[in-house]
């Protein structure tokens, strides 16, 4: 299924005369509230004004080619548009539709180049195009990003290009931030109670950008160059040893990424930014086969299944349990983790497993397989190994520990996307840089990670809720993110251990709970073991209801690593309400007015217990009548949540 457009677009095209000079540009978002200057000289600079106050100075962005000299930037043509449009999104992330309504600037120089300029009410953003036949290198590529005097920033610190984006956001005063401090993106910053999100769409063929400090209470962009030597040191891990003096080789006409500039005068405007979906690629090609869902896991519970009459273990009696578990349930997909085959050679499967025979035993629950690869073994199988997955019936794939976004990792990443689109498979990019429009592009790259998520509650207790209520405003706004909710052993700090085939997660049940409603994911994954979703039928109520795609979202309070309250309106019509808070008690109200007038509704709640405080695991579930005038009261224990499923009560 093709995604739906539909548009309103006029352009204007002015010629420019040779003659050298500098030339300043303004454009401001429909709405008028956000206006970007742009002035071209020897250099180019650009300075963001948010309801009239500047909150991002004088900006240097600049595109070094080894093709010619960009010393002076001779302008060939100039050009301002509308643009006016809805898109309709084959998977739904936040919405069934997308308002895509922005102004453009088009700025045309005359060494075959070109920068593009689109402000939204909701933020800005700009990329480098190329006209050029013949094949060039990109030295440099500068984006600099100057925020206003008092500059705080949200920051994912990393130790080098080699990561897989699982990082904690650390609070820093700006211009406390130095040239040698790393950072993945997306980074949030905030200036006089703005907030500025940088992260980047549309990212192919090309190399991911990151961002330090620039000494002057900013950020500046910067990429890993493109890798002259590499090593394999295992079946998973490729390492660049040394590196070429350029980012990319670029090949004819390119369309470089776009580099975003979200804006926020409230946190929830966080929660409903979609830039990174509106300035990504549209996809081509049929996608109606596309089957978002639910997914048990094996491996964050070390297939520890109990209460049964065989040997738990990778082996096909264990996952004919999980499938048997995701029938009952109504998940789409289980997902045959690490283990399942060798991992230096994907046609190779454990003599445990009999994949043809738990396919067979799938089918005839109406559940998929999705399989585990690392990347490495896939790079060199591809096509023999994606044949054998297409043959057996296999729903999906997920690629491992790539841990790069230089530009050969990101063409790895595109090749992966198309070769499993052209075999009808799903894609979960993990050990992942952050995505950039891929749900647009390729709608079969459902999820990804790049996040700080469960998986880590194994080994330490760095998945706090105070990192669990940072992330939606950051990492989610970039797209979905595969966090593995779904903990069922749930204890607060002082209780919490690392029990890697048990594992525990820090904060309530009812917090757990609240993240299918919060977090965006929709390949999303019930990450404990189906003994334990057994043993909690009230729970499983919840996690058998709740969707994956979202028709709206209403964020209704929230405060960036304090605590979240949002709802969202299922396909089916029926609304759910997630809250989340850090390790603060919290008591917040809110009008149920995004419910339909004159109706009445059910809302069954799911909340901290009385004793929830002490025992993270205590929650209580109750059910009342509601209307559009009701307003609700959510009390949330220290790492607590709370969550409901709303239902017209003339359909019950």
């Amino acid at each position: 299924m093709f995604e739906k457009k539909f548009v309103l677009f006029l352009v204007f095209l002015l010629p420019v005369t040779s003659t050298f000079a500098q030339k300043q540009f303004q454009i401001s978002s429909p709405d008028g509230s956000i206006s970007v200057q742009v002035s071209v000289d020897k250099d180019i600079r650009y300075s963001v004004t948010v309801d009239g106050d500047q909150v991002v100075e004088p900006s240097e962005v600049a595109l070094a080619t080894s093709q010619r000299s960009e010393e002076h930037w001779e302008i060939a043509s100039e050009g301002k548009s509308s643009h006016s449009g809805l898109l309709e999104p084959v998977v739904w992330q936040k919405s069934k539709t997308i308002d895509n309504t922005y102004q453009q600037l088009s700025i045309e120089f005359k060494n075959g180049l070109s920068l593009k300029w689109r402000i939204f009410d909701s933020g800005l953003a700009w990329r480098w195009e190329s006209e050029r036949e013949e094949e060039f290198n990109v030295i440099d590529e500068k984006a600099d990003f100057n925020f206003a005097t008092g500059a705080k920033t949200w920051y994912p610190e990393e130790d080098g290009f080699y990561s897989h984006n699982e990082r904690l956001y650390k609070d820093y005063a700006l211009d406390s931030v130095s040239t040698d401090q790393l950072a993945s993106l997306p980074v949030l910053s905030e200036v006089d109670g703005v907030k500025m999100l940088v992260t980047e769409s549309s990212l192919f063929n090309y190399a991911g950008m990151w961002v330090r400090g620039n000494n002057k209470g900013g950020l500046s962009g910067g990429h890993p160059h493109y890798p002259k030597t590499t090593e394999v040191t295992s079946d998973r891990d490729e390492r660049v040893r040394s590196r070429e003096d350029y980012i990319a080789t670029i090949q004819g006409n390119h369309a470089f990424p776009w580099r975003v500039l979200m804006v926020a005068r409230d946190d929830n405007d966080l929660l409903t930014n979609q830039l990174v979906y509106k300035l990504a690629k549209p996809s081509t090609g049929d996608f109606s086969w596309v089957e978002p869902g639910k997914v048990a896991w094996d491996w964050w519970n070390a297939n520890n299944v109990y209460e049964v009459d065989f040997e738990a273990g990778i082996n096909t009696k264990t996952y004919k349990y999980y499938i048997d578990f995701a029938s009952e349930y109504d998940l789409k997909y289980i997902i045959l983790d690490e283990g399942w085959t060798d991992t230096e050679d994907l046609l190779k499967t454990n003599p445990d497993i009999n994949i043809k025979e738990l396919v067979r035993y799938a089918d005839q629950k109406n559940v998929g397989l999705i399989l585990w690869a690392s990347w490495l073994t896939l790079r060199g199988q591809m096509k023999e190994a994606l044949d054998q997955f297409e043959e057996w019936g296999i729903k999906g794939i997920k690629v491992d520990f790539m841990q790069r976004d230089d530009q050969q990792m990101v063409r790895y990443y595109e090749k992966v996307a198309q070769a499993a689109a052209k075999r009808e498979l799903l894609v979960n990019f993990h050990g992942a840089y952050k995505p950039t429009g891929w749900i647009r592009t390729y709608p079969n790259v459902l999820t990804s990670e790049g996040v700080l998520g469960n998986e880590i509650s194994k080994f330490a207790d760095s998945v706090t809720p105070d990192h669990t209520t940072t992330i939606p405003f950051i990492r989610m706004a970039a797209g979905p993110m595969d966090f593995t909710p779904g903990g069922m052993r749930n204890a607060h700090k002082d209780n919490w251990s690392a029990v890697p085939t048990e594992p525990m997660t820090i904060g309530t049940r009812s917090n757990q709970l609240a993240m299918y409603v919060i977090y965006e994911s929709p390949l999303q994954m019930l990450c404990d073991t189906p003994t334990h979703y057994y043993d909690e039928p009230e729970a499983m109520d919840f996690l058998e209801a709740v969707p994956v795609e979202w028709a709206k979202t209403v964020p209704l309070k929230s405060k960036v690593g304090d605590y979240v309250l949002m709802a969202r309106q299922a396909p089916n019509g029926d609304w759910y309400i997630g809250g989340m808070t850090d390790y603060n008690a919290r008591e917040l109200s809110a009008e149920l007015s995004f419910l339909e007038e004159g109706k009445n509704y059910e809302m069954h709640v799911w909340k901290d217990g009385i004793n929830a405080d002490r025992n993270a695991k205590d929650f209580k579930k109750e059910t009342k009548a509601v209307t559009q005038d009701t307003e609700i009261n959510v009390s949330m224990v220290r790492g607590g949540g709370w969550v409901a499923r709303i239902t017209n009560a003339t359909k019950n």
